[in-house]
């Protein structure tokens, strides 16, 4: 649950209510993260006080309404010590929305679909690219968020060289060499035999 852990991460230097720490999370890893939903972040908040790692003080205020300030416990501290001596490992598999569409483009067996979402998809990636090198150079920021910067943009070109591997490939010809389960043509069915 990395997002569980960052918050950690953020109440281990001090104390902190809601939108404090959704605006530290926000500068600590700049726009390329995308921004983090207040109400994704309370229930986050809720079941790491539920799980005994945050502790959570509500404190009256005169003119607001009443703010609840969360601070770190041991075990909280423990668990985010914990996390940070183990390797990120990916989940079982490699799933992506763009290898559902090239499989989705070759059963078409349509050259123009397959390569339609090639082209699509390459000039998708080129603009993320772009887009990219103008954040770095218009809003120079952190370290840190330069490293995100910079891993965005290598995730866009391993993306971009799967599009190189796929179009040096003939996924549609792999596609109708495949078996097929389908019932052979030449066996009627048992609408047609009935008639």
């Amino acid at each position: 649950m990395p997002l569980h852990h960052a918050v950690l991460a953020l109440l281990s230097d001090k104390p902190a209510h809601g939108y404090e720490l959704k605006a530290s999370f926000e500068q600590a890893v700049g726009d390329q993260w995308g921004g983090l939903n207040i109400g994704h972040l309370y229930q986050i908040l809720d079941r790491l006080n539920r799980d005994g790692l945050i502790e959570s003080e509500r404190q009256p205020q005169q003119v607001k309404p009443d703010r609840v300030v969360h601070r770190l416990t041991p075990s909280g501290q423990a668990e985010l010590d914990r996390w940070l001596a183990e390797p990120s490992v990916r989940q079982r598999g490699y799933r992506d929305d763009f290898f559902l569409k090239l499989m989705a483009a070759a059963r078409t067996g349509e050259v123009a679909t397959l390569d339609g979402v090639l082209r699509r998809q390459r000039a998708h990636l080129l603009k993320e690219l772009r887009a990219l090198a103008e954040a770095r150079w218009q809003q120079p920021g952190s370290p840190v968020t330069d490293l995100l910067i910079t891993a965005a943009e290598l995730h866009i070109k391993a993306d971009l060289g799967v599009i190189d591997a796929v179009e040096s490939r003939d996924l549609l010809a792999e596609h109708q060499q495949a078996p097929s389960h389908a019932t052979p043509a030449a066996q009627p069915s048992a609408d047609r035999s009935a008639s």
